[in-house]
């Protein structure tokens, strides 16, 4: 008569004991604005379990109503169903406290701008950020900063850990524009850069390294780019709809550089313009009068209806 053979009925997925957990399963974001709801909802959607920090209740509602726009586009676009966006919600959760990322592997930091500090760089208060994520997580968790113009290696300089701190910038204003810039820090070790790697993948993200530098690759070419469009416009030369049809007809892109200004937001565009020219010194980067004009008339692209172009209160764009 053959064993019998007893195995523990744990394994097979009736409980959760001695269940390895995978990397990544569990993702941290905070600030939970235009950037890190797309953040939080490209996670979820790729089947992680998300959690965002937000100052308070009502910015928390907030956030879960533009994370749920973003879902909504999804489901008219029939990309979603109305099941699958309730089970993707039922991923993400807000908070008010630091202490509930302590079982996160990833946190990502999001904080950008209010209509008071509009485009401000806000490092002190970023550094004050990767302090409290250091208090409360893992000595192995990563800690990451969607950065455009802020230098990684000065945000972690307070730390005790800086090998797991490391840059990202999402290309989030061109849509489906799914590719990453990767931005390792001084310190940041190769264990750290391989699995933020291994993320991007895990979200089908393209991604490049880049190294630490103020705009990156992306948002220097762009912004120079731009730059130069705006001057052809005032010269008389061009319109602002032929000029972008240039670009997309001609070039391939996607939007046209008028098209993306107004959804980067003019606000951002002008602060970032002018960090760059405090960063280098070239007038190349100096905000060209055209965005200072619409910059100072409040016409900040689709948050605000107006800008290069006019949109409607759903943000498509008026002909």
């Amino acid at each position: 008569m053959a064993e019998e053979i007893f195995e523990a009925i744990e394994r097979y997925g009736l409980s959760k004991r001695n269940r390895k957990r995978t990397l990544f399963s569990r993702i941290g974001v905070v600030g939970c604005g235009k950037e890190g709801s797309i953040i939080a909802t490209t996670a979820a959607l790729n089947g992680m379990e998300v959690i965002f920090l937000e100052p308070s209740e009502e910015s928390i509602a907030a956030a879960y109503g533009r994370i749920g726009e973003k879902l909504d586009k999804k489901i008219d676009n029939w990309g979603l169903t109305e099941n699958e966006k309730k089970v993707i919600l039922g991923k993400i959760t807000g908070t008010t406290n630091y202490e509930d990322f302590s079982g996160c592997d990833f946190v990502i930091e999001a904080i950008r701008y209010t209509d008071n500090n509009i485009g401000v760089r806000r490092i002190a208060e970023r550094k004050d950020v990767f302090k409290e994520l250091e208090r409360v997580l893992a000595p192995t968790a990563i800690i990451a900063s969607n950065v455009t113009t802020v230098i990684v290696t000065d945000l972690a300089s307070e730390l005790e850990h800086t090998d797991r701190c490391i840059g990202l910038h999402f290309l989030y204003n061109v849509p489906d524009s799914q590719i990453v810039e990767i931005v390792p820090g001084l310190n940041t070790s190769k264990d750290t850069y391989d699995k933020v790697c291994k993320f991007a993948k895990l979200i089908k993200h393209d991604y490049i390294p880049v190294m630490e530098s103020s705009g990156l690759v992306s948002v220097r070419l762009f912004l120079i780019q731009l730059n130069e469009a705006c001057g052809i416009l005032m010269e008389g030369i061009s319109s602002v709809e032929d000029i972008d049809r240039v670009l997309t007809i001609g070039f391939g892109h996607r939007q046209g550089v008028f098209r993306t200004a107004d959804h980067m937001g003019i606000e951002k565009i002008v602060r970032l313009l002018e960090n760059l020219w405090e960063e280098y010194g070239n007038l190349k980067y100096k905000p060209s009068p055209v965005l200072l004009r619409l910059f100072r008339a409040k016409h900040y692209g689709v948050s605000t209806n107006r800008g290069f172009y006019t949109y409607d209160e759903s943000g498509n764009l008026i002909k």
